[in-house]
């Protein structure tokens, strides 16, 4: 079963993460299967819009537990395609939209920020646990969400962790769209091809312009990822983590 499921469906990719036993939280492979989805929408001119989805229940959990584990490790000093799907998301020029069901906590939070239209259903729930974890917001996040929702709002967010419910996420301007979780599918899949259907160099010199400088979200990005790399040897955070990983054995 592939865990990251690829689909064209005339001008739109649909991405959908399919490992629901685990809430879709997200291992390397799946970064990676990420990462190569958006960026073959680049190449691909058929492709007008993107779809980002993921199970009936769950959106996406953030990242594996056995993958955090291993980043923990602070003599692992590998590039990570977790990098590799945020460059993704920052240099993709394709308009993402994305149906969200469930729970999207972390970097399934986080990656909704780089979308262009979200229908969420009523029942979601937006959570950015970060810093309780020791570690620190990631995917550009700390530029773009106090742009979007301004700063009180994002440092609720992002810094005391407080999570957003569908109308809560709304009214931030995270999400466009609230609907019952029945018509999630269906309201993303009709936005995208809404979006699909119109001129596609008007969409991309418009939303190039919106989006402002790539390499400013990207510098962020990376300059985050620094950031979390010498957090995650910190005393707090495997402190933190430590204590994450026993209430799960629980």
């Amino acid at each position: 079963m592939d865990l990251v499921q690829v689909s064209d469906n005339g001008a739109v990719r649909s991405v959908r993460m399919n490992r629901p036993e685990k809430k879709n939280a997200l291992t390397f492979a799946m970064y990676d299967a990420l990462a190569a989805a958006i960026e073959g929408a680049q190449e691909t001119p058929a492709v007008r819009s993107i779809l980002l989805g993921g199970s009936q229940t769950d959106f996406c959990a953030g990242n594996d537990i056995g993958n955090f584990a291993q980043m923990s490790n602070h003599n692992d000093e590998r590039p990570r395609p977790s990098r590799r799907f945020m460059h993704a998301l920052a240099r993709n020029e394709k308009p993402l939209v994305a149906a969200v069901q469930g729970n999207a906590v972390g970097i399934g939070a986080t990656m909704l920020l780089h979308c262009d239209h979200v229908v969420a259903s009523s029942e979601a729930r937006i959570a950015a646990p970060f810093v309780s974890l020791g570690i620190l917001p990631e995917a550009g996040s700390t530029l773009i969400a106090p742009r979007l929702m301004g700063h009180m709002r994002a440092f609720s967010l992002l810094v005391m962790g407080r999570p957003l419910n569908a109308e809560e996420a709304k009214a931030a301007g995270i999400v466009n769209t609230v609907v019952p979780p029945a018509q999630v599918e269906t309201e993303a899949l009709k936005a995208a091809q809404e979006i699909a259907a119109l001129p596609a160099e008007g969409v991309l010199t418009a939303r190039r312009l919106m989006r402002g400088s790539r390499d400013e979200l990207i510098a962020r990005i990376d300059e985050e990822a620094e950031f979390i790399r010498t957090r995650l040897s910190s005393p707090e955070a495997r402190a933190a983590f430590e204590a994450f990983l026993n209430r799960k054995k629980a």
